[in-house]
């Protein structure tokens, strides 16, 4: 597991509860970590909708929400995990929850 502080190098950004990141890498109790996955998976859903938004002005709905569906999938979310160093010893499934966490 990645030092909460290498991982905000990695990604370019400071959070401003790092234990929360703490909590989402090394997740104590089942019941919080599945809260901090439900609200991180909204999180992202809504930053790669508007992402996608502004990149494809003129792609329709159904084409963006396709691509964001790409983008959220559980191989897609283990692939970003794993290139961030994050529970690379964990099952494809549990990294793709330990980033939307």
């Amino acid at each position: 597991m990645p030092r909460p502080a290498d991982l905000e190098q990695k990604l370019g950004h400071r959070f401003a509860d790092p234990g929360l990141l703490v909590q989402a890498l090394a997740p104590g109790g089942e019941g919080e970590f599945q809260r901090l996955e439900f609200l991180g998976d909204g999180v992202l859903g809504c930053v790669i909708a508007e992402a996608l938004h502004a990149r494809f002005p003129r792609l329709d709905e159904g084409k963006l929400s396709q691509l964001r569906a790409g983008l959220v999938r559980e191989s897609a979310l283990a692939e970003a995990a794993q290139a961030l160093g994050v529970a690379p010893e964990a099952r494809a499934s549990t990294r793709a929850d330990t980033v939307e966490a």
